[in-house]
């Protein structure tokens, strides 16, 4: 894809992505205080269980993330996990375009969850597909069986430590 001004599009310097990065780096603090307590959110990955419980208490299904996905309390939550994966597992930010159009979805504009309106981290060079999308992984905490009825049991920590990539990429 390239960008109006013949470059490349680069995915880690989307205009929106920057501006919502800054405002979450920003409000971090005040976030951190309404969601439970600064002292909670050290960006270490044994603080993911606080941001987790907290999800779990504070949301029934996947759906009502989604619905409530532009409210400070989520928007700050999808920042914190990025943030956490990002200095634990040298991951950056990165706003990927749409697979159909190759352009950047609006921002956090989508109504339904399956649209990738979202920002992602990803490993520098990696490919579209093979980032992280913090609003799913929140959303998969709520999820208590897979398609075909298995228990599922997501937890953040797991997600950072690797718990769900494939063998092949361990080698």
């Amino acid at each position: 894809m390239t960008a109006p001004s013949g470059t490349p599009y680069d995915p880690t310097r989307n205009p929106d992505l920057l501006a919502w990065l800054t405002e979450r780096r920003t409000g971090f603090e005040r976030w951190a205080d309404e969601a439970g307590g600064g002292g909670l959110f050290d960006f270490s990955p044994a603080s993911l269980d606080s941001l987790e419980g907290i999800v779990r208490d504070g949301f029934e299904t996947p759906e009502d993330v989604t619905e409530q996905r532009r409210t400070p309390f989520v928007q700050g939550a999808v920042w914190y996990l990025g943030e956490v994966f990002c200095r634990h597992r040298g991951t950056v930010w990165k706003y990927e375009p749409d697979f159909d159009t190759g352009r950047p979805a609006p921002f956090f504009a989508a109504q339904s969850a399956g649209v990738l309106d979202t920002p992602c981290v990803g490993l520098p060079g990696a490919r579209p597909g093979e980032n992280w999308y913090p609003l799913n992984m929140i959303r998969r905490l709520l999820i208590d069986e897979d398609e075909v009825g298995n228990r599922v049991d997501e937890r953040l920590l797991g997600m950072l430590e690797g718990w769900y990539e494939d063998e092949d990429d361990e080698e």
